[in-house]
């Protein structure tokens, strides 16, 4: 009988720390999904729309905290038709496909630097998932939370792209609105 008061215990123990993260939904309007590469010695500046997943987060208690977040890789945007068309292509993002670009934590703790949490996630891109971590902010605006946070990769690791004029090199900004 021990035995089962234990487990009633320890799920009524994880089911109140997950009840206490705030869940939250990702919202495209006053967000941001932004990127930037070097090609030919300029910068390419692009954005990415479509947020969709769910957030869970509890700055007291951040085991509880998750992330587990898509975006539209068709909605990708350079300010050029053309380019865009090249970059939805099988050499590039192969929209049709690979519809979307996911992250999902692992982890998420406080930083050595105050006022920063990072995030422990794998980045899928195409068919490749690859571990990532970066520092992110998180401040309260109107019952909502914004989480503002970047970082860089490298395209090829993720089979996007071949070898051309283009960087491999790339860094991603976020600047994501997420609501009750």
């Amino acid at each position: 009988m021990k035995k089962g008061k234990y487990l009633f215990a320890a799920g009524a123990l994880l089911l109140s720390i997950v009840a206490n993260a705030q869940q939250l939904i990702p919202v495209d309007q006053g967000s941001s999904v932004e990127f930037v590469i070097s090609n030919l010695g300029f910068d390419v500046t692009g954005k990415l729309n479509g947020l969709n997943g769910t957030v869970l987060f509890d700055e007291k208690n951040l085991s509880a905290s998750s992330f587990a977040v898509t975006v539209n890789a068709a909605s990708i945007d350079t300010d050029n038709g053309t380019r865009d068309k090249h970059l939805r292509g099988e050499d590039y993002f192969d929209v049709k496909t690979y519809p979307q670009i996911k992250i999902q934590s692992v982890k998420v703790a406080k930083s050595v630097t105050p006022g920063y949490f990072v995030i422990f996630a794998k980045l899928t891109i195409k068919e490749t998932t690859k571990d990532i971590s970066f520092p992110f902010t998180v401040t309260t605006e109107a019952g909502a939370y914004r989480f503002k946070g970047e970082f860089n990769i490298k395209r090829r690791d993720f089979g996007v792209g071949g070898k051309n004029t283009i960087s491999n090199d790339l860094k991603v900004k976020l600047n994501v609105l997420a609501k009750k």
